[in-house]
């Protein structure tokens, strides 16, 4: 009887495909599993890049940390008048939306300014800056809680979150 010759085995196809695909060159190693997958990111040429975003690809961003800070405390006020005007001029809850919209950009003005004195050079700096900004808004939000007895939590966390939310917004144009 003869015997057909199947397919080869996929072990054997998936080395022999790995041996045969160049190994792009990354900023880490490359595993087995990577080779198996066929995870070879290969960057793209600025040519490439131009065609697939267009020509404006290598322009800076006009997003700063700054712009956004100043977005946030813009946001802060304008959520303050609108609490303002719809709780009945209550001083204390547009006190309170002033402080959420400050637990947010406090720290993140903070952070920029860490960010620009690390200049960049570091991902160390980067993490570090954003634990800092995490416990200093943890902290303020407890200080709050503590000292100021009359706020009002619910427009303070409304303009902490809208406050939060110029992030997406930066990243959006």
């Amino acid at each position: 009887m003869n015997e057909q010759p199947g397919p080869p085995p996929v072990e054997a196809s998936v080395a022999q495909d790995a041996e045969e695909r160049p190994v792009a060159q990354t900023l880490y190693s490359q595993d087995d599993w990577d080779v198996e997958q066929g995870n070879n990111i290969v960057p793209l040429t600025r040519a490439e890049a131009e065609k697939l975003f267009g020509p404006n690809v290598g322009r800076r961003s006009l997003v700063t940390p700054s712009r956004v800070v100043a977005g946030q405390i813009g946001v802060s006020l304008v959520v303050a008048l609108i609490v303002w005007l719809f709780f009945g001029r209550s001083g204390q809850a547009a006190l309170s939306a002033l402080l959420g919209g400050a637990v947010c950009w406090v720290p993140g003005g903070l952070f920029a300014l860490f960010l620009k004195r690390a200049g960049g050079r570091s991902k160390a700096a980067l993490i570090v800056g954003e634990a800092l900004k995490t416990a200093i808004t943890l902290g303020l939000f407890i200080a709050i809680g503590m000292t100021y007895h009359e706020v009002h939590w619910l427009p303070m966390l409304v303009a902490y979150l809208v406050a939060l939310k110029i992030y997406w917004a930066a990243l959006a144009f």
